[in-house]
């Protein structure tokens, strides 16, 4: 019997967290409690030692401190939160909704746009969805959109946003599994553009065989031609070149990640100034947020590197290896077990809880899997299945009836907006979602021939 104990100790671990998760305490305290807990059980069974344990604080300030993609997180996170307070990014939903006046579901088509023009603002899906639903579900709402098509449109397009770069989800991927950051930042572009593709023919299509779930938009007031142009380029034009610069930056070796989220950070503020909208009380309330949703941030980081470091020196990557080792699967089935358990995860915590405390335990298994001929180099097999991951994770989020966007849309929705609308909403967009996955999964060069076609 304390054999066994001994032999499994770890997957009961693994059972504690999954049952304490549900405790409403915070998940990074979870993490940390079940983590400090199973190592004092496993120094009393000699499965570990004391130094062991005092190791934990260095190894986390070391893998902090050390770390040079990290400190362009809480940047990254300033820069988004500027665009959405200083009502560039409502007022770059009006200026897209003139742009594109003459599109069917036009209105819809903008959002998703959006969704990733702010993906530095997607650090946690909660609060890109509930940034996006704020100022977009009304205004379509407010323009005779049905409920369920734009709470499908909002859902996706505040999902989409923490798969495309420069959102920090990639940042943490690229760090967990090996990548170059300039590889994570491009593998995800063409597959993304692809999934927005696809919802955007799936609007339109809607739009032009139903228009009643969205009406065309009404005539504009004229506009000169000059005043027109200089609005299309403050409220569009500066904010895409800022996020292109900032990924030009980091593809083309110009720039750190670091110090390209600095400049990104910076060239907020000053958008924010010719937008007239600076002011120190807002620049104050930005600061705040930045500070609150980066602590969370790495609170959760420490507590996960506590939890996985005592799951692994109780030796659970063996366990969890031998356990799909008995199983008898190829590459392929491994593969597809590891995203079956990462979806599943995302039904109740984020992303970066999954990526914390799965990943290093996954890695060794990923990193082994053989698929032939089909890569040159372990960096490109990497590299796609950090993005079958990606977009696994993101469609997790959107899949009724326990996905996590679902409810924090909820949340911010107008009250005529039910739950069974969003569900209704997104049921089409989760199915548009897992062509792209399929895609990706069957032709890897969706994924990869853009980094290398850059890089190489």
């Amino acid at each position: 019997m304390m054999n066994f104990i001994e032999t499994y100790l770890p997957l009961f671990m693994a059972l504690a967290l999954g049952l304490f998760l549900f405790s409403g305490y915070p998940v990074a305290l979870v993490l940390s409690g079940v983590g400090i807990s199973f190592a004092m059980i496993g120094i009393s069974l000699d499965l570990m030692s004391f130094r062991e344990l005092q190791n934990i604080p260095t190894r986390i300030y070391g893998m902090i401190g050390e770390n040079l993609i990290y400190p362009a997180v809480p940047m990254l996170i300033f820069m988004g939160i500027l665009l959405e307070k200083s009502r560039l990014a409502s007022e770059l939903l009006e200026c897209l909704h003139v742009i594109l006046r003459r599109v069917p579901a036009n209105l819809a088509v903008a959002t998703s746009i959006i969704g990733l023009i702010l993906a530095p603002a997607a650090g946690l899906v909660g609060a890109s969805v509930a940034t996006i639903g704020l100022f977009a579900l009304p205004t379509m709402l407010r323009h005779g959109y049905r409920a369920s098509f734009a709470a499908g449109s909002v859902a996706s397009a505040g999902t989409l946003g923490i798969i495309f770069p420069p959102a920090i989800m990639l940042f943490f991927l690229a760090d967990l599994l090996g990548i170059r950051v300039a590889v994570m930042f491009t593998a995800p572009v063409a597959p993304v553009v692809l999934i927005l593709a696809l919802m955007h023919v799936y609007f339109v299509f809607r739009a032009v065989v139903t228009p009643s779930v969205a009406p065309r938009a009404e005539a504009l007031p004229y506009m000169p031609f000059g005043k027109l142009t200089l609005y299309i380029v403050r409220s569009f034009a500066l904010p895409t070149a800022l996020i292109v610069m900032i990924l030009g930056s980091i593809i083309a070796v110009i720039a750190t990640p670091t110090q390209s989220a600095a400049v990104g950070a910076v060239g907020a503020v000053l958008l924010t100034i010719l937008n007239g909208s600076i002011s120190l009380s807002m620049l104050a309330d930005a600061l705040r947020k930045t500070v609150r949703m980066t602590a969370m941030v790495f609170f959760v980081v420490i507590g996960a590197s506590v939890f996985s470091y005592t799951f692994r020196s109780l030796g659970g990557d063996e366990v969890i290896f031998d356990l799909m080792q008995t199983a008898g699967l190829n590459s392929w089935g491994m593969l597809m077990l590891v995203l079956a358990v990462i979806f599943a995860l995302g039904f109740i915590i984020d992303w970066i809880e999954i990526a914390l405390i799965t990943l290093p335990i996954f890695y060794p298994i990923l990193a082994g899997l053989d698929f032939g001929d089909a890569f040159e180099t372990r960096e490109q097999m990497m590299a796609w299945i950090a993005v079958l991951i990606a977009i696994n994770l993101q469609t997790s989020f959107l899949t009724p009836p326990f996905g996590f966007a679902l409810f924090f849309l909820k949340g911010v929705a107008p009250p005529e907006v039910s739950l069974s609308d969003i569900y209704k909403g997104v049921v089409p967009v989760v199915a548009l979602q897992v062509i792209a996955l399929v895609a990706v999964m069957l032709i890897p060069a969706i994924a990869l021939w853009l980094p290398y076609l850059i890089l190489d």
